[in-house]
């Protein structure tokens, strides 16, 4: 990519915007999350998870991207089993993903898995070039720059 014009880089980066967001490995993962009966649906509790080794490719350089991806979901009836929630973020070790696009994955598979009351996956990314990302995917959906509010 280095000895490419900036338009051909500018255009090269939007046409791999979905990169990753099919991948058959990350597919075949988020078909073996596990889940079990919550022993409290009736009552709403924060369950927080942190993966601080969490990794990727960046879908245009093929560098890694390292970070640490942050799930916090209120269950409803199903309970994440944590070990295949570290085999699904490890299906994303070597597959090229933009830090948005991963993250908010992240977030449709486990939804889709826990049917939660609330979800927030925090993607946050170590620094390249100097510049650090922060994604945050929410679901219900709220205006992400006001804290508490809904959308």
């Amino acid at each position: 990519m280095s000895n490419l014009t900036d338009d051909e880089r500018n255009e090269a980066v939007r046409a791999r915007g979905d990169a990753g967001i099919n991948d058959p490995g990350v597919a075949e993962a988020a078909a073996n999350l596990v889940t079990f009966e919550n022993a409290y649906p009736e009552r709403d509790y924060l369950i927080q998870i942190n993966s601080p080794e969490f990794t990727a490719v960046c879908p245009v350089t093929d560098q890694p991207d390292f970070g640490s991806m942050e799930i916090a979901y209120v269950p409803d009836q199903a309970v994440l089993e944590l070990k295949s929630l570290k085999l699904y973020l490890g299906a994303y070790r070597n597959v090229g993903i933009f830090h948005e696009t991963v993250t908010n994955k992240i977030l449709e598979d486990l939804r889709q898995a826990l049917k939660p009351r609330h979800i927030q996956v925090t993607g946050t990314y170590n620094a390249r070039g100097g510049i650090t990302t922060t994604v945050v995917a929410e679901w219900p959906e709220r205006d992400p720059g006001i804290p508490g509010s809904n959308a």
